[in-house]
């Protein structure tokens, strides 16, 4: 009977190193950290006050801060796209494979610490967001279907990110998917309503996945009714994970053959 590590063991360890990584890479860290919590204080207090969000919010910094918490947790988990291609340029992955550590174990090590890294952020940018003024009136159903839905989003974006790092050629193509990830909650009601959009817009902004997650976070969080917007979520979520994760398999096998 062999006593060899299995893959979960092998996932664990990576996600250990992956951590570390993380500490030596303090900069990265604090910027991702710091990032959603500088784009929030700048659109509560230099836009908030032009911004019409309608008479159910007592003030803007009850209608952004969902949106924030998503562009935080998305924006985090893009980081994963640098760290997946750096492994890949840096011949790592050959010291892995001899040592029988298999591809996926080691792209699960990456998101495991991607979603660490994020949970972190996550619950800093909320810190900040509750100091200028952010009231929550979640129920405790709603605040764990508000972190379902937050970790759903993190580890299928997180996925994606690999998957990405494993189609870049170099770390600098890959931080370019931060950008991507950066942007796309503001064609969804992140920040402004949809309604306030151009017509031609709307269809995007109300079809893609940032809108029924942030519509969830907001209605769960202010205790709002939400209708379906948390199950769209929890689909697009699901659906995003299981092509990210077939799809990193894929080029993982490709990339090292």
């Amino acid at each position: 009977m062999s006593d060899a590590p299995g893959p979960l063991a092998h996932a664990t360890v990576m996600t250990g190193r992956s951590l570390l990584i993380s500490r030596r890479n303090i900069d990265a860290v604090i910027t991702s950290m710091m990032l959603p919590i500088m784009l929030m204080l700048i659109f509560v207090y230099f836009f908030g006050g032009a911004i019409d969000t309608g008479t159910q919010y007592d003030s803007y910094v009850m209608y952004v801060v969902p949106g924030v918490l998503f562009l935080c947790a998305g924006f985090g988990s893009a980081t994963t796209a640098v760290a997946v291609s750096e492994d890949m340029k840096g011949g790592i992955i050959d010291r892995f494979r001899t040592l029988g550590i298999g591809g996926m174990p080691i792209l699960a090590g990456h998101v495991a610490a991607s979603t660490v890294r994020n949970l972190v952020s996550t619950t800093l940018v909320f810190a900040v967001a509750l100091l200028i003024g952010f009231r929550p009136a979640a129920t405790p159903a709603g605040w764990l279907a508000v972190a379902a839905v937050l970790l759903a989003y993190i580890v299928a974006l997180s996925w994606i990110s690999a998957a990405i790092g494993l189609l870049a050629r170099t770390p600098e193509a890959a931080g370019g998917f931060t950008f991507f990830m950066s942007f796309l909650p503001y064609p969804s009601s992140a920040f402004v309503p949809v309604d306030s959009m151009p017509g031609w817009l709307h269809g995007f902004a109300d079809h893609q996945p940032v809108t029924p997650a942030i519509e969830s976070l907001r209605g769960l969080l202010l205790d709002q009714p939400v209708g379906n917007a948390p199950w769209t979520a929890l689909t697009w979520a699901a659906g995003i994970l299981l092509v990210a994760v077939a799809l990193s398999g894929v080029l993982f096998r490709v990339r090292t053959r």
